[in-house]
């Protein structure tokens, strides 16, 4: 293009970014090249604040909060730093393996970050819009890392521009170009990129590979699959595109899937892990773990009614794995429904059609539908506690799932501290990578290395 309208490559890179100013001979030229209206595209040129996902909309702060690290980081253990970190539960699974820990976390929601901060004890905190932190103020004062993980709210692919570098302080980079930035600057040996199936097919797949391009521009080998929670131990069909790189040209080995399950995928062809759900229901891999499995061991509360001790014994490996080091149950407090609300609760089935006719009169095929106790749940949204909104009532029970419920399907043990208001937690659970996905990557990391 540049070529073509007769200016210097760093002009049309300015241009294309907003920059500059369009000469009017250029804009001519410009407008005959694309086949638009000249004063349309500087219509299309005007500057345009990105849509960056929950946050950074809603609650950019005032100004920069770090909250240091309670003890040293052990010189034994490969350092993890999480972008995007929310509660951290995708790196808490890396620390799972034994041979990660985790150094630092990035979030502009101080609530996350709370609860980030008292389960990641050898961690410095940064809480502040990732577009202002510095990579020196990174470098400084945390372990170079072995690997960098994070997925940037997916809303802000909307905005995404080529990422031909022109600043990298450009106040209006997209998201996904920090976590670029910050990569480039630090040379982790690992990346993992963690996202929206929907990505793939988002500016008919251009934005996913643009994403890949970038981190190979700045050194990286990649390669990119979805992987399935309730193909790793997970009760819950959750899938996530997974962007890994390799800093020195090692080839990823993906994880294999360790348990089988009937379902539909989300990804694309020749995108879904080889293996997983299109062919593992008809193979010899253990069945994938149910919500009842997860959750049959927490005691019976009613709608508006909690408890905090456990009053029945684990009867499964995931249950026992979930209790163990916890000896007091939290969060486990029902949402108090309205009388009109149980009276469709106790009519709930599968879907929303299950519902006698005339009893709501909108709303999803998902909503108001009670979950399967044999099958892994559907994928956990934040307003997992309100069924007006998902798939969400308890399999046997005549109420939503309480918050301990949400974060068992989660895959957060028990121990898991979570930190905030109600609400806050459940947007904090829902929001989640479930950890056990995170531990499979490390583990295939590991193997790779």
């Amino acid at each position: 293009m540049a070529e073509a309208l007769g200016i210097p490559l760093r002009q049309m890179m300015l241009l294309e970014r907003g920059l500059a100013e369009c000469t009017d001979q250029v804009l001519e030229k410009l407008a005959h090249l694309t086949e638009l209206n000249a004063h349309h595209l500087l219509d299309l040129k005007k500057p345009q604040e990105p849509l960056c996902g929950e946050g950074y909309v809603t609650a950019r702060p005032e100004g920069k909060a770090e909250i240091p690290r309670r003890r040293a980081p052990s010189v034994s253990k490969r350092p993890v730093m999480d972008l995007f970190c929310g509660v951290g539960g995708f790196s808490f699974g890396f620390e799972q393996t034994g041979e990660f820990e985790v150094v630092a976390g990035i979030d502009l929601l101080g609530d996350r970050l709370s609860t980030f901060c008292t389960n990641h004890d050898a961690a410095n905190a940064y809480g502040q819009d990732i577009r202002s932190i510095s990579t020196a103020t990174l470098d400084d004062e945390n372990p170079r890392p072995f690997v960098i993980v994070g997925g940037p709210p997916c809303q802000g692919f909307s905005s995404l521009r080529p990422f031909r570098n022109v600043d990298w302080n450009d106040p209006r980079n997209n998201l996904a170009e920090e976590f670029v930035r910050i990569v480039a600057a630090l040379q982790p040996e690992w990346l993992v990129f963690e996202n929206v199936v929907g990505l793939l097919t988002y500016a008919n797949g251009r934005a996913w590979r643009a994403i890949c391009e970038a981190f190979e521009e700045v050194g990286y080998t990649t390669d990119a699959k979805v992987l399935n929670g309730a193909s790793f131990g997970l009760p819950q069909k959750r899938e996530r595109l997974i962007i890994v790189g390799n800093r020195s040209g090692k080839r990823f080995k993906w994880p294999v899937p360790t348990h089988s399950f009937e379902g539909r995928s989300m990804a694309p062809d020749g995108m879904l892990l080889e293996g997983t759900e299109r062919d593992l229901f008809r193979s010899e891999l253990p069945i994938a773990v149910s919500v009842m499995d997860a959750i049959g061991d927490l005691p019976p509360v009613a709608s508006g009614e909690g408890c905090e001790t456990y009053t029945l014994e684990p009867t499964t490996d995931y249950q026992r794995r979930m209790r163990a080091g916890s000896k007091t149950l939290t969060l486990h407090d029902a949402t108090r429904h309205s009388a009109k609300m149980l009276e469709i609760i106790k009519h709930a089935g599968a879907n929303i059609n299950a519902l006698p006719p005339g009893m709501v009169t909108s709303g999803f095929s998902s909503c108001y539908s009670r979950l399967d106790a044999g099958e892994p749940s559907t994928t956990i949204t934040v307003n997992f506690v309100h069924p007006a909104s998902n798939r969400c009532i308890h399999p046997t029970q005549h109420r939503a799932l309480t918050p301990r419920e949400g974060a068992r399907l989660q895959g957060f043990p028990d121990r898991f501290t979570f930190e905030g208001t109600r609400s806050q937690i459940v947007k904090q659970i829902g929001n989640a990578v479930p950890p056990l996905l995170g531990q499979a990557i490390a583990e295939a990391i590991l193997a790779s290395d």
